[in-house]
């Protein structure tokens, strides 16, 4: 907090945050790079003091500073807090490029038209902040974040997150418990109570003439907030604070200290009143003068007449002063002492008063500003067609620049002012369908329950059944209402003779898309009929999507390569319908990658950067970027957080796959009972079906390979690739790999020549490694020529080396076969690569089994651990019967007879000590102090 109220800089205490905020200052400075950091706290708890004290260090070292507070008047107008961050620079916009200049103009009202098509504010707002960051350092600073605009605060966590190469620093602040820092990558700083020195410091420097047992009071009801600090004792009698007097029972704190400023707002002359009013409701960046009363305005809006008393204005800014409630500052601005002050001034006016504050304020805005239809709407006292028509008119040309939350605001204030109860419905469908693009998923979902209680035009039954279906699917977790409205909608949609589809894009298209998602999720055979009578109406990156997920070995050949060629063809600049079906047609075949992702860098809402979030996860699990792990959760909480449940449920059925792929199966099993029953309600089997994947390859990493082959075989039939298992590939490699290890070679051997006959290798580059690599797999009893050249011909795979784990499993396979063939040398350099590629990982049972590999060879001596009496191929024997395999099956997987696997176990059991096979694990278990058995000569 501030030593002084007026006159510096100097803070006490918080040396934590101003350590990390001249850290961050120190970086940009010295162009070790950018960093972004949000600061929150209570109200009053000195955020906006840390503020200044990071501009003042900043100015003394040469930053550009730029500044923007959040509003309760300004939450609703696009863009409004961004113009305030970027308005000095815009001078520099001529040097952008001219797509980029011009959507960030028109975004921020300074050009008439429309975007040219998607959303490249953001990436328009970093290329500006860039040309000006190589001049010299900036600083970017966002007071009440929880009171930004959405779109606003969409490109500013855009750029919170993109900051890392820029001598940038941005500081936010904003208050807990509200939506501000959903999505946001960092953990807020939270700035806590000030300690009691702190306060008895700060209280000595506001208050020094306070007796010692009233100080000691405050400091205690204050409880560590500067506010409550610099405010109480002004509220007690002399003899209070003198110590001759007791004190109160209670002092007031919290909303008890926003009734003092009631207090005082009611002591002040009406026209004082008023005037604060209008600052509180005023969303302008005027002086005192023309940005309240306007030109030749009164007060309280009655009057067009030049002041007659030019002093008024100053005695009224004396009183307001005098009462410690705002002050004028440099540039001539009304600020309020704290945003407490302007709730409370908000709060205390009548409804009379707060209506004619905004039909003054509307009176000195232009005609097409959208804040004076905001005002004109809060002055209104009943319906009013015509101001409902325009704000319509409003909310929609803000969602085509991209503003889809402020846009429903609007919408829905307009359907508040609706004569007509069908132009009411029509309004509040149009809020709902923008709310949910907006990423306002709660809000969507109360518009829509509210639709429901009355009769919907016909006119907009298809669009309000996709309001439905996306409140449904992405809210609910549930898909029912998606087969039983969108097949009717999309049929009348489609009919002979309908209408045009509706200015807000293809909602064919849009209905296609969300009906593919859903029979992807379960399996309805509705929807994929549906899907196939309208697959010739919808673009070609629609039917590439669809082609992709209906029946993979029958459909998808080529995918792969059509998605490269449609991303190539599209930039950022596009229309983002088409780059939303191609990020789900590259899930289906794992093609996503950054050229993809970068179709996405603009856009902001969460709506879309969850479904890039998702992407992003599955691409880490099976590129090998585990340490991403823990974003799933992250992500988890935040899209739980935003009411986006379903994206809750699969990303944690993403972290799903880090769990399985390392044998956590303690781990699996949580994950397991919270997700599980959600999606079996919503009969998931893209989420239930993978959990019982996951606990295959769960199985199959702590060498459980007859239960992992159970499991599959529930999934997956030999001889043929399944028809309703979109991402039938994933678990293809592991059914081969838990057949050949359970002597079931025949089986693995009719899946492979099943995915061979469906040209599985033409599908994706992912496909085709998983082809060829089962295909080595069970090549074994071609011979050991023919088998080389079948894991050769798998490492030969174009593009084998992203698939990290699948190739590290291939190489411990492939090393494992070497050294049963006594091909040593070969076998350490597969076995240690895949060694280090688990340790990595950090895949401890995979890893465990590279190491038992080279041990039982003698390639990794134990000094350490006592000899065992066993030779390799005993030990090897020995460790498979201890699973619970047969001697026929311990012979398959080792390419030995049965009766040579009898033979071995007739040496080996009196070599342990042993006389039965069930007391085989407890004989090749080593107690804890003497270490792992390793085999002797």
């Amino acid at each position: 907090m501030r030593s002084g109220r007026d006159d510096d800089t100097a803070l006490v205490g918080r040396q934590r945050e101003r350590t990390l905020l001249e850290r961050s200052l120190e970086r940009a400075r010295s162009a070790a790079g950018g960093s972004a950091m949000v600061l929150r706290g209570e109200a009053g708890i000195g955020k906006t003091a840390l503020l200044d004290w990071t501009a003042a260090r900043a100015e003394r070292s040469g930053f550009t500073v730029l500044r923007a507070g959040g509003s309760e008047a300004e939450v609703g107008i696009a863009f409004g807090a961004l113009h305030q961050v970027l308005g000095p620079l815009l001078g520099n916009s001529r040097a952008l490029p001219p797509p980029q200049r011009a959507a960030l103009e028109r975004a921020l009202g300074l050009r008439d038209g429309l975007p040219s098509g998607g959303f490249m504010v953001g990436a328009s707002a970093l290329a500006l902040l860039a040309k000006e960051a190589r001049r010299r350092p900036v600083l970017i600073l966002v007071d009440d974040l929880h009171w930004v605009d959405s779109s606003s605060a969409a490109v500013f966590l855009f750029l919170h997150q993109r900051l890392t190469d820029l001598r940038t620093v941005m500081v936010c602040t904003s208050r807990p418990g509200g939506p501000a820092l959903d999505g946001w990558p960092a953990l807020p700083v939270d700035v806590e109570a000030l300690s009691g020195d702190d306060s008895r410091t700060l209280l000595s420097r506001w208050h020094p003439a306070l007796a010692a047992a009233t100080a000691q009071r405050v400091v205690a009801e204050a409880a560590g907030n500067p506010l409550a600090l610099a405010e109480l004792p002004g509220q007690l009698a002399t003899e209070h604070r003198q110590g001759i007097a007791p004190l109160p029972e209670q002092l007031p704190l919290g909303q008890r200290l926003e009734a003092l400023f009631v207090r005082r707002l009611r002591a002040l002359p009406a026209d004082a009143a008023r005037l604060l009013l209008l600052t509180a409701l005023d969303s302008a960046d005027g002086t005192i003068g023309e940005a309240v009363f306007g030109p030749g305005s009164a007060a309280d809006g009655t009057s067009t007449e030049p002041d007659p008393c030019p002093g008024r204005t100053e005695h009224l800014l004396g009183h307001i002063e005098a009462a410690g409630l705002a002050s004028l500052d440099q540039a001539g601005r009304l600020v309020f002492r704290h945003p407490l002050v302007r709730s409370a001034v908000i709060a205390s006016a009548a409804e009379p008063e707060l209506r004619a504050a905004h039909r003054t304020l509307a009176g000195r805005l232009r005609e097409d500003d959208p804040r004076r239809l905001v005002h004109e709407a809060s002055a209104a006292e009943g319906p009013a067609e015509p101001l409902a028509a325009r704000l319509q008119e409003a909310g929609t040309r803000i969602a085509l620049r991209g503003g889809d939350a402020e846009g429903a605001l609007l919408l829905d204030r307009a359907a508040a002012l609706s004569v007509d109860p069908e132009a009411r419905a029509r309004r509040l469908t149009w809020a709902a369908v923008m709310s949910a693009r907006g990423g306002r998923l709660a809000y969507a979902a109360r518009l829509v329950e509210e639709l429901k209680r009355g009769p919907v035009p016909q006119d907009v039954a298809p669009l309000f059944a996709y309001a439905v279906v996306y409140v449904d699917q992405s809210h609910h977790v549930d898909f029912a209402s998606t087969f039983s409205l969108l097949p009717a909608a999309l049929a009348a949609l489609t009919a002979p003779g309908a209408p045009d589809a509706p200015v807000h894009g293809d909602l064919v298209e849009q209905m296609f898309f969300k009906l593919l998602l859903a029979s992807a999720y379960t399996g309805d055979p509705r929807g994929w009929e549906t899907l196939e009578r309208h697959r010739e109406r919808v673009s070609p990156a629609a039917r590439l999507c669809h082609r992709a997920w209906a029946d993979p070995p029958r459909t998808a050949h080529g995918a792969e390569a059509e998605l490269r060629a449609m991303v190539t063809r599209m930039t950022a600049r596009r229309e983002t319908g088409a780059a939303w079906l191609l990020l789900w047609a590259a899930a289906a075949v794992d093609g996503a990658d950054p050229d993809l992702w970068r179709l996405f860098s603009g856009e902001h809402a969460y709506a879309t950067q969850g479904s890039v979030a998702k992407s992003r996860c599955h691409q880490a699990f099976l590129r090998g970027r585990w340490d991403a792990a823990e974003d799933c959760l992250r992500e988890a909480d935040t899209a739980e957080e935003l009411g986006y449940h379903t994206n809750a449920l699969l990303f944690r059925h993403y972290y799903a796959y880090f769990l399985a792929g390392r044998g956590d199966e303690r781990g699996l099993r949580e994950i397991r009972q919270r997700i599980a029953p959600i999606a079996a309600r919503a009969r998931m089997r893209f989420v239930t079906d993978h959990l019982d994947h996951l606990d295959a390859l769960a199985a199959l990493a702590h060498g459980r390979y007859e239960e992992s082959y159970a499991r599959l075989r529930r999934m997956m039939t030999p001889g043929e690739l399944p028809g309703d298992l979109s991402w039938f590939h994933l678990p293809f490699f592991d059914f081969v790999a838990a057949a050949v290890r359970c002597g079931r070679q025949a089986e693995a051997l009719a899946l492979v020549a099943a995915g061979r006959a469906a040209r599985m290798d033409e599908i994706s580059g992912h496909h085709a490694f998983l082809l060829a690599a089962a295909t080595a797999l069970v090549a074994e009893d071609e011979g050991a020529d023919a088998a080389d050249a079948a894991y050769a011909a798998a490492y030969a795979v174009p593009g084998a080396g992203r698939w990290v784990f699948d190739l590290a499993r291939l190489r411990l396979a492939h090393g494992s076969r070497l050294c049963a063939r006594g091909r040593r040398a070969e076998a350490d350099e597969l076995l240690h690569t895949a060694f280090r590629t688990f340790r990595e990982l950090r895949a401890t049972p995979w890893e465990q089994r590279c190491q038992d590999e080279l041990r039982a060879v003698g390639l990794l001596p134990d000094p350490a651990a006592p000899a065992c009496p066993l030779t390799a191929q005993e030990l090897r024997i020995a460790r498979l019967v201890a699973t619970g395999l047969t001697n026929k099956e311990v012979g398959a997987a080792l390419k030995l007879s049965p009766r040579t696997v009898g033979a071995a176990l007739y040496r080996i059991f009196p070599k342990l000590g042993i006389t039965s096979r069930a007391a085989l694990a407890r004989a090749l278990a080593a107690p804890p102090e003497q270490g792992p058995l390793r085999p002797g000569s």
